[in-house]
């Protein structure tokens, strides 16, 4: 009789002592590597970028890299997610909020920036924990498109393209900005024929 050991849960604490130099979620008690590609990383720098400017002159909260993880999601009081961006707005910060440790605060806000490794029942699992968690607003941005999604909960995904426009709704009052201004770092690549290098999209 064959025995099938179970493999050991890993744990938010012991997540917490892992390396620094690589990016692991915790779900289901296993470690989920979430790589970040150059392009993808650019593209999500001007982003921040961009995002920062506006919440700091309208004070509207904490803007959050990716280093940051969220342990917020009542289905599994240990699973740990980081987005690429994250915001949560002036009426939730508190002293608790900078504690040691994964923020247990629900962002308001929560951008991911795909990489070419990036699965798309991952994305779409990553995008649904954070609405069933009470996030009002999820922007999942696609490099090789230059397209942002757009997601609240209770609605249909909607498709913004480079002639369209991001609004930050009520989370974000007063921002908007052309959604070709965030593929920007994407001119820097080298071009093959009318579009960017394929080599280097994602």
């Amino acid at each position: 009789m064959n025995v099938v050991l179970e493999k050991p849960k890993v744990t938010p604490e012991e997540l917490l002592r892992l390396p620094k130099d690589r990016r692991y979620e915790l779900v289901d008690g296993e470690l989920v590597e979430k790589p970040m590609s150059a392009t993808s990383g650019a593209v999500g720098g001007e982003l921040m970028t961009l995002l920062g400017q506006h919440i700091r002159a309208q004070g509207l909260g904490a803007l959050f890299n990716a280093e940051t993880g969220y342990r917020c999601f009542a289905d599994d009081p240990d699973k740990v997610r980081k987005p690429d961006i994250s915001f949560i707005g002036r009426d939730k910060i508190s002293a608790e909020l900078w504690e040691t440790g994964f923020i247990r605060t629900v962002p308001d806000l929560v951008v991911e920036v795909l990489s070419p490794s990036d699965v798309s029942y991952e994305v779409d699992r990553r995008v649904q924990d954070y609405l069933n968690a009470g996030v009002k607003l999820v922007w999942v941005v696609h490099p090789q498109s230059r397209s942002v999604h757009v997601y609240r909960p209770g609605g249909q995904g909607v498709i913004l393209s480079e002639r369209d426009e991001l609004d930050g709704e009520q989370v974000l009052p007063g921002f908007r900005l052309p959604v070709r201004e965030i593929f920007r770092p994407l001119e820097q690549l080298p071009q093959t024929g009318s579009g960017p290098s394929k080599g280097m999209s994602g």
